[in-house]
């Protein structure tokens, strides 16, 4: 970290081009819906000012470590920040706190880290200030190749999760509610972290709605309602391998079976 800010902080004082990494700060409204959340669990967010935001959300992090609850708010804390992006416009870094931050690190694996050393070269050997635009541009690629990599990552872990939960399809997981929808919704399975859908249509016992203000779903005779965070039990119903599905049966809430 401090290579990369030492760096970026020796081109930017000078007002040259360069490649930043930056980290723009959370939008408002989103951090007011992860507060939102995380009250159920009896968790807080400081909303009186960006240094309480940071403070508290460290604070929290730490709280919520080895509990059952930890995947799911680390989750939708990183869903509330904006996403890190390489540009020739320096913002600073609001995760790391810092006032300029690049990739310089890594030249053997990321391009835009080659970018950094080949344009601090070219500046230490007294070159002149390069334009903006073309290198602007191989920053968007360089994002939106992060972005891609980051989608196939995650598709390859979907399809082992899948490939796993296909010989597990006669077993009671116990997993925590990570996504509600107008369609159903999205159980993660505590122990192995895989996550699945229970459609809306195969919860038999009531008819439910969806209630966005609530994240729930909510039964219209019995008023029961499944929503963020609820531990429930589910068995495998069916898996895709090609189209990465996994859907659950929901087998009910979990203090419910318990008694």
């Amino acid at each position: 970290l401090l290579a990369n800010r030492t760096v970026a902080e020796h081109i930017g004082r000078q007002n040259k081009t360069f490649v930043y990494r930056v980290h723009d700060e959370p939008d408002d409204e989103k951090l007011m819906q992860f507060n939102s959340f995380i009250s159920r669990f009896g968790y807080r967010i400081d909303m009186r000012s960006r240094k309480t935001v940071n403070s508290s959300l460290n604070t929290l992090l730490e709280e919520v470590r080895g509990k059952k609850e930890q995947n799911l708010i680390d989750m939708l804390a990183i869903r509330s920040m904006s996403k890190a992006v390489y540009t020739t416009h320096n913002i600073g870094h609001y995760g790391l706190a810092f006032e300029y931050y690049t990739h310089f690190t890594s030249p053997i694996r990321r391009y835009p880290d080659i970018m950094a050393h080949r344009l601090l070269q070219h500046y230490l050997d007294g070159g002149a200030p390069v334009k903006d635009d073309p290198l602007e541009a191989q920053c968007k690629h360089a994002s939106d190749m992060e972005n891609l990599a980051v989608n196939a990552e995650r598709d390859s872990v979907k399809y082992m999760q899948i490939k796993f939960m296909e010989d597990h399809n006669e077993q009671a997981f116990t997993g925590v509610v990570s996504g509600v929808t107008e369609w159903g919704i999205y159980v993660e399975i505590v122990e192995n972290k895989c996550e699945g859908m229970v459609r809306i249509r195969d919860i038999r016992d009531d008819y439910y709605i969806f209630d966005e203000k609530q994240y729930a779903l909510v039964g219209q005779v019995t008023k029961n309602s499944y929503q963020l965070g609820d531990e429930v039990v589910v068995r495998v119903k069916h898996t895709d391998l090609v189209k990465r599905h996994l859907d659950f049966e929901l087998l009910g809430k979990k203090e419910e079976m318990e008694h």
